[in-house]
């Protein structure tokens, strides 16, 4: 493949009218979904691979891959860095042996061979284990002849991007396109020749840093990664080998682990939310997620959450309770966040849903709601009494949930960091109101984490979270396994 010198990409989306100038992007997830717009004219090629740089390409290349109908996969890639110099890179190594050395880089630095081994063979182990961690013995994709499309979610020197489209030339790819949320356009317009095409959807002048385009900027973890992978090979999506839809490895060995699109009925009829459920064997329970102020299923915070009650036997469901279009507003007006009534009328029609669904029908149904989705959750446990039997909510804002506080009948734990002043005296108010609960004798209970803040950053502390909303829900869901 010779590449294209005079490449295009897509101008700067964050000093538009729809978007805003900071923190274009609430997380990666939704980069992603504005990135697959610009891409849209790759949607249902046949010879068409996206493959995602980990950790922080992966979520953003999940969505893009979703959006194009197109296989996803990992392009694992590691620079050779010069020793004391490790900025600049040597060469790389990457997925399927590949191994590339820049000799204008090292013209003049007298670096011998034997120095570049030690520094492959070191960064060949960090580069085996996360292709054993993230594909379980799947094999690399076969590239030759497709168009490929890699992703991260972003670009500011460009190196590790550079390295990874030079190893992935030697796949014999068809095309190479390098896609990304946001860049430095002068990286861009480097790249620019070495590539078929780059689409940047966001280049900000002066660009100082990746993360500043995030609201959201948390560290991928690895078991993110692989969750994400397993779940576009769940959905037939996979690049390197047959669909494992029904052999999940989330947790317990999972009978389903998939992405779905859900309709609503009742009260939010002729809306469609996305959501993706797990449920391990021989599951106890179900735990429907109610994510809040702008957050979506693909929150971290509530990922690690989920795959601690995953591990304990419980079914999980973390959907977003925004439309694309609604979240594209809400970025402008930020009040959708906010419409209680809304977001507890979907978290009640997902309940719903749940309660028919033959893989979790005969479970006991929880809500752990965060931020303002407490709120929206506590609501929503007060018109579904019969149906949601405990609830579990951290650093939320339960007392947005106002009279119908005083209508749950549901076990409800309120778990707030110490930290966090304001929001802890609003909890104290919350469970004061929880008098239908008081009067019953249920459980109703206030857990402050000492030394942990709003978003439970400190270390130690959102473990502490999931260890209390694991053994709320294993007491008030723990019933019989299903199947069992």
């Amino acid at each position: 493949m010779s590449p294209r010198r005079h490449a295009g990409y897509v101008a700067r989306v964050g000093h538009s009218e729809d978007q805003p100038e900071e923190f274009p992007y609430r997380d990666r997830a939704h980069a992603g979904q504005v990135l697959a717009e610009r891409l849209r004219h790759y949607a249902g090629r046949a010879d068409l691979i996206v493959l995602a740089l980990p950790r922080g390409g992966v979520p953003v290349g999940h969505e893009v891959a979703l959006a194009l109908q197109a296989p996803l996969d990992v392009f694992v890639v590691r620079k050779l860095g010069v020793p004391g110099h490790e900025e600049l890179a040597m060469g790389a190594i990457a997925s399927g042996g590949v191994r590339v050395i820049n000799d204008a880089a090292l013209a003049g630095l007298g670096i011998d061979e034997e120095t570049i081994d030690a520094v492959a063979r070191r960064e060949q182990v960090e580069l085996d284990r996360r292709e054993q961690r993230y594909r379980h013995g799947r094999p690399p994709p076969d590239v030759a002849g497709k168009v490929a499309i890699l992703v991260d979610d972003g670009l500011a020197t460009g190196a590790t991007m550079r390295a990874a489209v030079a190893a992935l030339r030697r796949h014999r790819p068809s095309r190479i396109v390098v896609a990304v949320p946001a860049a430095a356009r002068p990286t861009c317009d480097h790249l620019a020749g070495e590539v078929d095409e780059i689409v940047a959807a966001a280049t900000p002048s002066p660009f100082r840093a990746v993360g500043l385009s995030y609201l959201d900027f948390s560290q991928t973890s690895d078991d993110e990664v692989r969750r994400l992978l397993e779940a576009s090979w769940a959905t037939g999506q996979a690049a390197g080998g047959e669909s494992t839809a029904g052999h999940g490895h989330v947790g317990q060995e999972a009978h389903c682990d998939l992405e779905l699109t859900i309709p609503l009925a009742g009260a939010a009829a002729g809306v469609a939310l996305e959501a993706g459920l797990v449920v391990p064997r021989q599951a106890r329970g179900v735990v429907l997620f109610a994510h809040g102020s702008g957050s979506s299923r693909h929150s971290p915070r509530n990922r690690k959450v989920a795959a601690v009650l995953q591990e304990a036997g419980m079914a999980t469901l973390l959907a977003d309770l925004l439309t694309a279009d609604e979240e594209q507003l809400d970025l402008r007006t930020r009040h959708l966040r906010f419409d209680i009534g809304l977001l507890a009328d979907r978290l009640a029609a997902l309940a719903d849903w749940l309660a028919a669904d033959e893989r979790t029908a005969a479970l006991p149904l929880g809500l752990f709601g965060a931020s303002t989705g407490a709120g929206a959750a506590l609501v929503a446990a007060a018109h579904r009494p019969a149906t949601v039997a405990a609830v579990v909510s951290r650093g939320g804002r339960p007392d947005l949930a106002g009279p119908a506080l005083a209508s749950v009948r549901a076990p409800t734990l309120l778990i707030v960091g110490a930290l966090d002043a304001e929001v802890l005296e609003l909890n104290r108010w919350a469970l004061d109101r929880l008098t239908q609960l008081e009067q019953a004798g249920e459980d109703r209970r206030l857990e402050v984490v000492p030394g942990a803040g709003h978003l439970f950053e400190e270390a130690g502390t959102l473990e502490q979270v999931a260890s209390l909303a694991c053994s709320w829900f294993d007491r008030h869901l723990g019933g019989p396994a299903a199947g069992s």
